[in-house]
């Protein structure tokens, strides 16, 4: 199993800033991803079909025969794996629980977390901090928007800074300590986020992310010893754009347009 491909998927390209950082830190591994832009974004999407979606994923990358799938999507994480995680014999690291325990470690008292409507809908990070960190608050804000923001490359439209910073503003009413980007597109607004609170008050949950499933393959014996392949990009529509918005994360030359078994549309 150690020489199988790692699957990483996300909604579009947000997924992309984890899978840039698994590459440089682990260049011998195959790597596998799909960005679902049919069904993009996931946040308005309902609990059963973010399941239907990603089971239909999950199936996907079973076909290609991997050892593990990284849900680079704080989504489908919060809302699909605790139903879909003992149906497939790959490993499987989903970011919002993989990471919170991280998080919690740091004993903040107040914490904001920015994400879409499901993650927010599902309380995913609050429950996950609260259950190693109970006497942690932790607000929860919605930024719907934020994705279409990020795919559509909108970050310097004034419409979008007023939208980005209405949320900001409303968090640091809270005198919060730090504010997890609970979506793997967010980070890419650090820049205009900026803007309106200190950088170092944003927490990327990418980093600890990483860490931990490299930890995780080295204590599985699951690392590669040999690449044999070069990553190979796969969505479910427009790869044109896909391509155009991947260079926020990381430049693809190459992606190719599949149809998974799911029927879910917008």
């Amino acid at each position: 199993m150690n020489n199988c491909p790692i699957g990483i998927f996300d909604s579009g390209v947000g997924g992309l800033s984890v899978f840039s950082q698994l590459f440089q830190l682990l260049p011998n591994e195959d790597y596998i991803y799909f960005g679902d832009t049919l069904n993009l974004p996931y946040g308005n999407k309902t609990k059963e079909q973010l399941i239907e979606i990603t089971e239909s994923i999950f199936d996907f990358f079973k076909s290609k025969n991997v050892k593990a799938v990284v849900m680079a999507c704080n989504t489908t994480s919060a809302t699909a794996y605790a139903t879909l995680k003992s149906y497939y014999n790959f490993k499987i690291y989903p970011v919002v629980q993989s990471v919170s325990k991280c998080i919690a470690d740091e004993n903040y008292k107040k914490i904001g977390v920015f994400a879409t409507n499901a993650t927010i809908n599902a309380h995913a990070y609050k429950n996950e901090i609260q259950k190693y960190n109970p006497n942690c608050i932790v607000y929860e804000t919605a930024c719907p928007e934020w994705v279409n923001i990020v795919e559509n490359e909108l970050q310097d439209d004034e419409k979008s800074i007023k939208n980005i910073k209405l949320h900001v503003d409303e968090m640091l009413s809270k005198k919060v300590e730090k504010i997890v980007l609970g979506c793997t597109h967010y980070p890419y607004l650090t820049d205009v986020l900026s803007q309106f609170a200190p950088p170092n008050l944003f927490i990327n949950p990418a980093y600890s992310f990483v860490r931990y499933i490299i930890n995780d393959l080295k204590n599985s014996e699951l690392l590669n010893t040999k690449r044999t392949f070069e990553p190979k990009f796969y969505v479910s529509s427009n790869p044109k754009q896909f391509i155009s918005a991947s260079k926020l994360f990381y430049n693809v030359d190459n992606a190719m347009e599949i149809s998974l078994s799911s029927k879910v549309k917008n």
